[in-house]
């Protein structure tokens, strides 16, 4: 058997023993060890200095307040009836919104207006259901 002399050694990046004996593992490992540290020290928030604490405290609570008035206040404008005369709207009006489709022709109209008169029954009987009666006309027929 005709056996390739590159199959039997390892190639280059593979950890061959000569690059094996080369290899600084210990300088390689420190600097993976950095590396990970100033990862971990970035996601880290910075250090606080004490007496800035209550003034953080503070901003956080003012941020707070400003986002419940600012909830409320959507909520308030939201409801028409709770703002009948509020400074948004001077005066009230009553006029109800017509939907988009108010203004159709054919309202209201389905497919099939005789067979919802005929009253509608329950069979146990898969075959003569009205669901797979009206499959078969539809789809086989």
């Amino acid at each position: 058997s005709a056996v390739s002399p590159r199959c039997c050694f390892r190639q280059a990046t593979q950890d061959a023993p000569e690059e094996v004996r080369n290899r600084d593992f210990r300088r390689e490992l420190e600097e993976r060890e950095r590396v990970a540290a100033r990862e971990k020290n970035r996601d880290r928030p910075t250090r606080v200095v004490p007496y800035l604490i209550p003034a953080i405290l503070d901003e956080e609570q003012e941020q707070k307040a400003e986002e419940e008035r600012i909830r409320m206040e959507n909520i308030l404008s939201g409801n028409p009836l709770l703002n009948l005369t509020g400074p948004a709207q001077p005066q009230a009006n009553f006029k109800v919104k017509r939907r988009w489709d108010d203004d159709v022709v054919f309202k209201n109209c389905a497919k099939g207006i005789d067979e919802t008169k005929k009253d509608k029954r329950f069979v146990n009987d898969t075959l003569r259901s009205e669901f797979h009666k009206k499959f078969m006309e539809k789809y086989i027929k």
